[in-house]
Parts: C-alpha cells; sequence; structure tokens
C-alpha cells in the first residue's frame, strides 16, 4: 500500500501531473526546460522532480551540463506504471495542457540554459 500512496501523492500535484504530461511529449527535459515551461523558481521544480522519482515515475541521467528527466520505462511499481498509461490519454485537452503541447517543441536547453 506505501508504493500506490507515493504515487497518488506524487500526482496530487498540478504541476507534477504537468511535468508528466510533459515528458510525454518529449524524452528527455532539464530542469531549465520544465522551469521555463510552468515558470517556476528551479528549487521548486527539482523539488517537485524529487518527488516524482521517489514514487518511481520519473528517472535522471547526467549528461555533460545537464540532468535529464524522463518517464520510468516501465515504472518502478505496478500503480507508476499503470497511471502512467492512464496519464498518456487524460487531460490533453485542458487549456494549461493544450498550452504546453503547443510551446514545449519551441522550448531548447541550449537559447534558456546557462551552463
Amino acid at each position: 500500500m506505501k508504493n500506490f500512496i507515493k504515487v497518488m501523492k506524487a500526482l496530487s500535484d498540478p504541476n507534477r501531473v504537468k511535468i508528466i504530461k510533459m515528458l510525454q511529449q518529449r524524452e528527455n527535459l532539464c530542469v531549465c526546460e520544465i522551469r521555463a515551461m510552468l515558470k517556476l523558481a528551479q528549487p521548486t521544480v527539482s523539488k517537485h522532480l524529487k518527488i516524482l522519482e521517489e514514487a518511481g515515475m520519473i528517472v535522471s541521467e547526467k549528461e555533460k551540463l545537464w540532468v535529464n528527466y524522463r518517464l520510468h520505462p516501465a515504472g518502478d511499481s505496478p500503480y507508476s506504471a499503470a497511471m502512467l498509461a492512464q496519464l498518456e490519454g487524460w487531460l490533453n485537452e485542458t487549456p494549461e495542457l493544450a498550452e504546453i503541447h503547443q510551446l514545449l517543441p519551441a522550448i531548447n536547453r541550449i537559447d534558456i540554459c546557462k551552463p
């Protein structure tokens, strides 16, 4: 039951749901790209990413100057895997996510991140 509660709590915040939806659209994102899309402070984005990672929904990988975040390939638990699969088809028409879907392709870490 502990893993189930952890996944549900991770998805209880709208910004974390937006992060998942962004990662469903783009395979890898760094903190500065997520920060630019959500218009949040870097520590806030990092906190959200840590919660999602602890819930087994995303994984991180260092690549040169950046830490890339992506969806966990199979989910860390059956609960995270099931929620990631369901979220693929949910909420796509909501105004906030439609805007993210439209703007995300133009976000480029080279332009917005200051290494």
